[in-house]
C-alpha cells in the first residue's frame, strides 16, 4: 500500500517550474497529501502567491509524476485557505533557490513583516549586504529586484512574504 510519505518522497522530483532547481515539497506549496482506501491521492497545493500562472503546470506535473508511479487516481486541489509564507521554504529548497541565483527569503519565524526587511537581501553572487532594492516587481509575482552595491550586479530575491 502506499503511504504518504512515498507519495511525498516522489512529488520531490517535482520542480516549482519557473525555477527548476527546487521542489514543490521543498518550496513548501504542496500542504497536504491524502491516500485513500482505494489507493487514489488528493494533493492540496497553495500557491506562493494568488494569481501564481504557475499553478496549472504544477497541477500537471503532480498528477503525472504520481501516475508514473501507479497511483489509479489523483486529484488536485489549489487552495488559498491557509496562506503560504516563505518559512515554509527548507533549508534544502533555500539551497535550490541559491543554485539557481536568487537571495533567499529571511526567515520570519511567525513574526509580523517589518516592511524595511523588503528593502535588503544578501547578494547571491558576493554574499554581501550592501544592496537596495530597485523594484519589487521582479521577473514573477515572488521575485523582486535588488542592486548590489560591492559587486555592481542587478539580482533578483524570492521575496519574504
Amino acid at each position: 500500500m502506499t503511504t504518504e510519505a512515498d507519495i511525498l518522497t516522489w512529488l520531490e522530483a517535482v520542480t516549482d517550474p519557473e525555477i527548476p532547481t527546487v521542489s514543490l515539497v521543498d518550496l513548501g506549496v504542496i500542504r497536504e497529501v491524502r491516500v485513500q482506501a482505494d489507493g487514489s491521492v488528493h494533493v492540496r497545493l497553495t500557491p506562493t502567491f494568488a494569481g501564481c500562472p504557475a499553478m496549472d503546470y504544477m497541477r500537471r506535473d503532480v498528477e503525472t509524476t504520481l501516475r508514473a508511479h501507479g497511483v489509479p487516481h489523483v486529484t488536485t486541489e489549489i487552495s488559498l485557505q491557509e496562506p503560504w509564507t516563505s518559512d515554509m521554504v527548507t533549508e534544502r529548497g533555500l539551497e535550490g533557490l541559491r543554485r539557481h541565483g536568487l537571495a533567499t527569503p529571511p526567515k520570519l519565524d511567525g513574526a509580523l513583516l517589518d516592511l524595511d526587511i523588503l528593502e535588503y537581501a544578501e547578494c547571491p553572487r558576493c554574499h554581501q549586504h550592501n544592496t537596495e532594492l530597485r523594484t519589487p516587481f521582479g521577473a514573477t509575482l515572488c521575485r523582486a529586484v535588488h542592486y548590489c552595491h560591492n559587486c555592481r550586479q542587478l539580482f533578483e530575491q524570492f521575496k519574504p512574504v
